[in-house]
């Protein structure tokens, strides 16, 4: 497969973080603690666009419920024919029911069980980074085609699958930056970029860099049909919530050096 945008960025994050990390002066053992056992302090990475899911699991016997914690710095996400982003989550975190093989070891039976499980937001990020899952392994076709469905990302966003003790569950997100798929399937293709930028977007393609107008951005939802042809559709999608300003972006970056 091509260079995938995805991956880049997961690498980006983590090696900028590597990066901030490797800078930091090092504790002393005396009075610090072992700077090698010690968990590093978050950095300005963390602070913008790490979130917090959990994986909700209720015990159907004992009505026991467990959870589990794990940070992300971004969502990836299932997408259907002619929805919205607003549907893909709330799929995401849809009930599944754990049963046959799958069943859940219930500590309090100290047994294998049959559960409920589901996966919700518990902390949300400064920056909500949304990966649509466009390219998948077709047997049919025994390779990985392009799903260019139909998905509408709207510019205001507000996530209803957040755990009934998440941090800021009303945080509202406004869309600052797309970037797009060109091509028809995951071996061939282009990426380009949409940002906002003092109330206008641009869009960046190469060395070229054109102003659209906000209508534009519909051009990027997907297609109505599922016939396999080249397409540009919204790839990886950056909100950034309102309560978030650019001051309060530089201020983490300060804060966490």
């Amino acid at each position: 497969m091509q260079q995938d945008a995805h991956e880049f960025l997961n690498f980006l994050i983590n090696h900028i973080n590597e990066i901030i990390l490797s800078e930091r002066p090092q504790k002393s053992k005396n009075g610090d603690g072992d700077a090698g056992n010690s968990t590093p302090e978050p950095t300005w990475v963390h602070e913008i666009f790490q979130g917090i899911l959990t994986s909700e699991t209720r015990c159907l016997n004992c009505e026991t419920m467990s959870s589990k914690d794990e940070d992300f710095f971004d969502l990836q996400v299932d997408i259907d024919q002619n929805t919205s982003i607003t549907h893909c989550l709330r799929c995401f975190s849809s009930m599944e029911t754990l049963c046959g093989d799958n069943k859940f070891k219930c500590d309090h039976c100290s047994s294998y069980q049959e559960a409920q499980k589901c996966m919700r937001v518990k902390k949300l990020p400064m920056i909500l980074a949304l990966h649509l899952k466009r390219f998948k392994y077709m047997e049919q076709y025994n390779r990985h085609i392009k799903v260019s469905h139909r998905v509408v990302f709207p510019l205001e966003l507000r996530l209803f699958n957040t755990s009934d003790d998440a941090v800021n569950p009303d945080r509202m997100y406004n869309l600052v930056a797309v970037v797009i798929h060109c091509g028809s399937g995951p071996n061939r293709g282009h990426y380009i970029s949409i940002v906002k930028s003092h109330d206008f977007w641009l869009l960046f393609d190469d060395d070229m860099v054109d102003k659209i107008d906000q209508s534009a951005i519909d051009d990027f939802y997907g297609l109505t049909s599922d016939i396999q042809k080249s397409s540009e559709t919204g790839y990886i999608l950056f909100y950034q919530s309102r309560d978030t300003t650019e001051t309060n972006i530089n201020e983490a970056k300060v804060n966490g050096k």
